[in-house]
């Protein structure tokens, strides 16, 4: 599990084919410290399983699954990317709880500047955008978001002058890839509130008979 505070970039130093995947090896721009063999980075956004960690070091297996969901097989050598490492019970959550797990892919469809801030729009396939909401969050990259608007199809999001320098989207431009996780919160209520019939029906539980059974009003 992961918070969308991205601890720093690194960049890929090599990648092969490897068992009907790839295998990369990755430069962190920041110390592993007190590295454990097996543990989970996310890398831009998609949580990878790290070994042969050294100091800044490590390697990573991408499985197909990942590479078909994922931008990570576009990557190129000498590639920036974002980098958190696996959250502790201890730590802070100062982003939101984020999986690691990608959604989808969205595409960048607009840059502008609002005074200091850059707001960039993306793209998302129409099966995803119901789970984001205006002023929710979701993840871009790897890094957590609040989403300024949202439309079938589309959300926009505010990105501070820190956040563009710490992270990769200061390097996007339109038309650039990206991997998008939706609040993990928002599927499970969905799975939990719909009737498995939902598909046939197309109703939800979730009615006035239903909210004021339970006391809503």
């Amino acid at each position: 599990m992961f918070t969308g505070i991205v601890q720093g970039t690194g960049k890929l130093l090599s990648r092969k084919s490897a068992g009907g995947g790839m295998a990369f090896d990755l430069q962190a721009g920041f110390q592993l410290t007190d590295p454990e063999e097996g543990e989970s980075i996310a890398v831009n956004g998609a949580c990878l399983t790290a070994y042969n960690i050294r100091s800044d070091r490590f390697s990573v297996d991408v499985s197909p699954e990942s590479l078909s969901r994922t931008t990570l097989g576009t990557l190129i050598v000498g590639g920036r990317v974002n980098l958190e490492r696996a959250l502790r019970l201890s730590d802070r959550l100062g982003g939101h709880l984020v999986s690691g797990h990608v959604d989808c892919v969205g595409i960048l469809s607009g840059i502008r500047q609002e005074g200091d801030f850059t707001i960039l729009a993306f793209s998302v396939p129409a099966e995803q955008d119901r789970y984001i909401i205006e002023k929710g969050s979701i993840s871009v990259d790897g890094v957590s978001l609040t989403v300024n608007s949202c439309s079938k199809g589309s959300f926009s999001v505010s990105i501070i002058p820190h956040t563009m320098q710490a992270t990769t989207l200061g390097q996007l431009k339109s038309g650039n890839r990206v991997n998008i996780e939706v609040d993990i919160i928002g599927k499970y209520v969905e799975k939990l509130l719909f009737a498995k019939d939902r598909k046939e029906q197309g109703k939800s539980r979730i009615n006035p008979a239903f909210l004021a059974e339970n006391g809503f009003y």
